[in-house]
């Protein structure tokens, strides 16, 4: 059982590493989709403003480089089984948000929202899996007594 355990976990994991590469590999892309559904508040825009300043980047290409660094370090951590429960529950945080930002199939028509609400329902699935991650943990699990050993 660890084994497939294991091998599910490294499969899963390659979801992240993929999507954050490809969210690194595509900075300026992932930037354009993050700026027109993501506004910085009023409260957080200067020093939005200060960073841009520093880093002569905006904030949506810093979010785009941030979000790719997250996805492949923490899918890489779940893949190697080292703080898999702590990853798990930031990509928790980060699938939610995520899916409430960009999958608004509520503001949809019923036959054109079709396709969110199936991505939307993927992003639930993941979660669902992060969720059982978080769950089994690291420990090992003591060994069933086989049938007849009562």
């Amino acid at each position: 059982m660890p084994a497939f355990v294991t091998f599910g976990r490294i499969l899963f994991a390659v979801l992240f590493i993929y999507t954050g590469a490809t969210k690194l590999f595509a900075v300026q892309a992932t930037a354009d989709v993050i700026a027109t559904k993501l506004v910085v508040p009023d409260v957080v825009a200067p020093y939005a403003q200060q960073v841009e300043t520093a880093t002569a980047m905006t904030t949506p290409q810093l979010l785009a480089i941030a979000i790719g660094g997250l996805e492949i370090i923490a899918g890489l951590m779940i893949a190697l089984n080292f703080g898999a429960r702590f990853f798990a529950m930031l990509l928790i945080v980060y699938v939610a948000v995520a899916t409430v930002l960009f999958y608004d199939f509520w503001n949809m028509a019923a036959p054109d929202n079709a396709k969110m609400l199936v991505d939307a329902l993927k992003n639930l699935s993941i979660i669902g899996a992060l969720c059982m991650i978080i769950g089994y943990g690291r420990t090992t699990r003591p060994a069933e007594a086989a049938y007849g050993d009562v």
